[in-house]
């Protein structure tokens, strides 16, 4: 069974209230146990922390971004990317390109493939291909290398 990890990491600039990148991070990642620092927050938890993420890519109909964000920076089992910190707090997924001049969050999700075609699958006319459920991700289902298309 693969283990799914869910790591993410911001630092507080002097500028920021600590409440306020807490509540950024609890905003796409609920549930997650938060190392909390004056001037960094470390957080982490299981697959469970990324059902709103997975809703929030859906509401926002940016599937397509989201998944050549997570494939372009999958390296074995891990993909890592950045999440705008003030799209957050505001309850929105955005994926700047570079870190952000306040700081964005720094996600880490192991898993593999599978958890990327759960979370940003294939789409066509920007419909997903085939939908995954969170169940079949670990459990022999979706292993590294398949893609959840049709026929999968």
């Amino acid at each position: 069974m693969r283990t799914i990890e869910v790591t993410i990491c911001s630092s507080v600039r002097p500028t920021e209230r600590v409440e306020k990148v807490v509540s950024a991070i609890e905003n796409i990642f609920p549930g997650l146990i938060m190392d909390i620092r004056a001037d960094k927050i470390e957080a982490y938890n299981g697959p469970d922390s990324l059902k709103t993420l997975h809703e929030l890519l859906r509401r926002q109909e940016i599937l397509d971004t989201a998944r050549k964000v997570m494939l372009r920076t999958l390296v074995g089992n891990t993909t890592a990317f950045l999440l705008s910190k003030q799209a957050a707090l505001m309850g929105l997924v955005s994926f700047p390109p570079e870190e952000e001049a306040l700081g964005s969050l720094h996600v880490q999700i192991t898993g593999g493939e599978g958890v990327i075609n759960w979370l940003a699958p294939e789409t066509v006319n920007g419909v997903p291909v085939r939908e995954i459920d969170q169940s079949e991700l670990g459990e022999g289902g979706l292993e590294e290398g398949e893609q959840g298309g049709a026929g999968v």
